[in-house]
């Protein structure tokens, strides 16, 4: 009698659930199909800025100007989470990552070989944001790649899981770099211009370049060691 009840009651719950998402499925659908067709958003207005932000990239332009708190939200997330996977090492003794075993000649190779244009190709992306489709965050993922295929070739090695050991400082310091970058401009645009994240219209196209460049390697260095995750021997 107990397993009929517990039967039922659960195909009771199945039967509310698939009621539910069906009606949100319905309401969403809804939302969608009631949007106007040719609807320009704030496209204009943000085309209308371009020229206060310095830069000609209207997604460049949106991201660090207009929505500049949203971007240093994010960075700060990706910060967070590096934080995150840092706190799983249990401490000092295992953060220490082993030297890359030697690789394929075929892949040492092909890294040898694309490792340079990895680099030419992030330097090319951020240095084009600024007036073309391109950016940081486009950079950096290409720059972050480019080391892990040199890792995964043995040629180069890894930095510690949590920024400790020979070379953590640094880590650390590339981790940072961008998020304080980022606030610091957005700190003195108060005393500038009255707003945080306000550029003065003389210098903005310099500001955004300089928080792109230090935002290039920040994110690279985050996206690495993300990926990199725990040591081998952390539990």
């Amino acid at each position: 009698m107990t397993d009929e009840r517990e039967e039922g009651t659960g195909r009771l719950a199945r039967a509310v659930l698939a009621a539910l998402c069906a009606a949100l499925g319905a309401g969403l659908a809804a939302a969608v199909l009631s949007l106007p067709p040719r609807d320009p958003g704030l496209a204009l207005e943000a085309a209308a800025s371009l020229e206060a932000s310095g830069v000609g990239n209207p997604v460049t332009a949106v991201l660090l100007s207009l929505r500049g708190y949203d971007t240093l939200l994010e960075v700060a997330v990706l910060l967070a989470a590096l934080a995150g996977v840092w706190s799983l090492v249990p401490d000092e003794a295992g953060r220490a990552r082993p030297q890359p075993a030697p690789a394929e000649p075929a892949l040492a190779g092909f890294a040898r070989l694309a490792g340079p244009v990895g680099v030419l190709v992030a330097a090319y992306l951020f240095w084009t944001g600024a007036e073309a489709p391109g950016g940081a965050f486009q950079a950096a993922t290409v720059l972050a790649a480019t080391v892990l295929l040199l890792r995964f070739a043995g040629l180069v090695g890894a930095p510690p899981a949590a920024g400790c050991g020979p070379g953590g400082t640094a880590v650390r310091l590339l981790s940072v770099a961008g998020f304080a970058t980022f606030l610091g401009v957005g700190l003195a645009g108060i005393a500038t211009t009255g707003t945080f994240l306000g550029y003065p219209p003389d210098a903005a196209k310099a500001l955004i370049l300089a928080i792109e460049a230090t935002l290039t390697v920040s994110l690279a260095a985050i996206l690495l060691l993300l990926v990199l995750g725990l040591p081998e021997d952390a539990p």
